[in-house]
């Protein structure tokens, strides 16, 4: 490997906050004038990001690439794994779907040509950045695994890294959890752990200082930092379980009351950040019939298997209740990907690409059908969206293999390049598109609310403009981490494992 300096994060659990730890690292380091690439070999989630050139990554390393400054590229993430039906999944490979694998075969197939993928792609970026920032997946101590993982300890020794354990104090016994993790780790991975970070603490850090103590006399580990919670973090989530952070209902009949449809294999969820945003919105997410109400606006979000998703619906009454609020006129629908695609009349899937139901009826509010295609489109769109008598340039992306053609009635929403894009009714109570980050556009976002604020005797609000709230965040997370964390001890650790390997 070349001689950038890397430092790999590792978690006790799942979500115990390495991605915003790592994302805080990217933008540190790039504050201090450091070329920084984040890296996390492979990545399972259902919220993707597309690069510049349209390849799929895992949203969390586009976004510390954002944090860094930097264009996303594929070698930041080659392995992608997008769950899409029980054991199932399709991986992608360098941005590009590379097959529909079962989680045995994955493990027992994949191994040697995944791990040549991750070498050479780390070898690509150490060769062309100052610092890389390594995300870890799960826990290192998965001793089921460990013959064969691709995301910890292997890629820490393959990059020759030294690794920070995070724990999260927030779900309780976390230095049994830091404990048992080093416990368990091999002997030579053990040394590689050169302290640990203590995170989403609540409270007086006192009253903590004696666990802190003894866990440094019991284990030889530093504790590097102990991280209090931040809340409203403008920053997108990659994990579902972030979908917690919104509230199950609403009692303030004054705001605009938004219900986000969560279907088992949600994807893309981010398309909602925005909307929180937005002062007087309240969003609640909803499985089932009863919880629906009459809201102001229903979005339904992107799916990995639209076809069984729209099933779920079905079942739970959420499908005839949507239709009925849109046709009493008391709702506004914004379909986005394969959301989009459940309000047309009917989705398709010759190929058994993501279901073996071959065909299943949509909702029935847009004149379009689909078909599930084998292949993948991943771009970077714009255009302009025409909606009540203006129009609105917009930009976002487009991740899906289906197609939708037009039915007699159709109106296109964008207009992109030349061709119609999305579509909507002729009352404009039902939207939808392919185009990911929808209400990312501010302009557009600010009308599409101030139309219901007029309709609900609201004030309207002036254009919020998100994207600065992200680069806001991203610096105060920033500044939160260098206050609470030693960063200039965990340089001058990077130099130390450097130095070694040269000696």
């Amino acid at each position: 490997m070349a001689d950038a300096l890397p430092i790999m994060f590792q978690g006790t659990h799942s979500d115990a906050g390495k991605s915003v730890i790592a994302t805080a690292f990217c933008r540190i380091f790039a504050q201090d004038g450091w070329k920084t690439a984040p890296f996390k070999s492979q990545n399972m989630s259902l919220n993707s990001y597309v690069t510049p050139d349209g390849k799929e990554i895992g949203r969390a390393q586009g976004i510390q690439a954002e944090a860094a400054g930097v264009a996303a590229r594929a070698e930041m993430n080659p392995i992608l794994i997008k769950p899409s039906r029980e054991h199932e999944s399709q991986i992608v490979v360098l941005g590009k779907p590379y097959a529909t694998m079962q989680a045995f075969a994955y493990r027992n197939e994949f191994f040697h040509r995944g791990l040549a993928v991750i070498r050479q792609s780390l070898e690509t970026l150490m060769n062309e950045y100052d610092r890389i920032v390594i995300e870890g997946a799960g826990s290192p101590a998965e001793v089921n695994l460990n013959d064969r993982e691709l995301v910890n300890m292997r890629i820490a020794r393959l990059a020759d890294a030294p690794v920070v354990l995070i724990g999260d104090i927030e779900r309780g016994g976390v230095f049994a959890s830091l404990v048992g993790t080093l416990t368990l780790l091999e002997p030579e991975d053990r040394k590689r752990v050169v302290g640990v970070i203590i995170n989403k603490f609540h409270g007086d850090a006192a009253l903590l200082k004696p666990g802190l103590d003894w866990f440094e006399r019991y284990t030889g580990v530093p504790v590097l930092g102990v991280v209090p919670y931040l809340p409203d973090l403008a920053i997108d989530a990659e994990d579902s379980l972030a979908l917690e952070r919104f509230a199950a209902s609403s009692d303030d009949r004054w705001a605009i009351d938004i219900a986000v449809i969560r279907c088992p294999k949600i994807a893309n969820f981010t398309d909602i950040d925005p909307l929180v945003a937005e002062p007087d919105c309240r969003v609640r997410l909803v499985t089932h019939a009863g919880e629906l109400g009459e809201p102001d606006v229903i979005v339904l979000p992107g799916s990995k298997n639209t076809i069984e998703d729209l099933m779920y619906m079905k079942k739970r009454g959420l499908a005839s209740g949507i239709v009925s609020l849109v046709n009493e006129g008391k709702t506004t629908v914004v379909g986005l990907c394969g959301g989009y695609q459940m309000l047309g009349a009917v989705i398709r899937d010759p190929h058994g690409v993501e279901t073996p139901f071959p065909e299943m009826k949509g909702l029935g509010l847009l004149p379009i059908e689909t078909t599930i295609e084998q292949t993948k489109t991943t771009v970077r769109s714009e255009g302009v969206l025409t909606w009540a008598g203006e129009r609105f340039a917009v930009r976002g992306y487009e991740i899906h293999m289906g197609r939708s053609t037009p039915l007699p009635g159709y109106a296109p929403l964008i207009e992109i390049g030349g061709r119609g894009e999305g579509a909507k009714r002729g009352d404009e109570r039902v939207l939808g598109t392919y185009v990911h980050d929808l209400f990312h556009n501010d302009a557009f976002r600010t009308a599409f609310f101030n139309a219901i604020r007029r309709e609900k005797g609201l004030a309207v609000s002036g254009v919020r403009p998100f994207h600065s709230l992200k680069e806001i965040a991203f610096d105060r997370l920033a500044a939160h981490v260098r206050q609470h964390v030693a960063v200039e001890q965990i340089e001058q650790i990077m130099r130390q494992f450097q130095k070694r390997t040269v000696e």
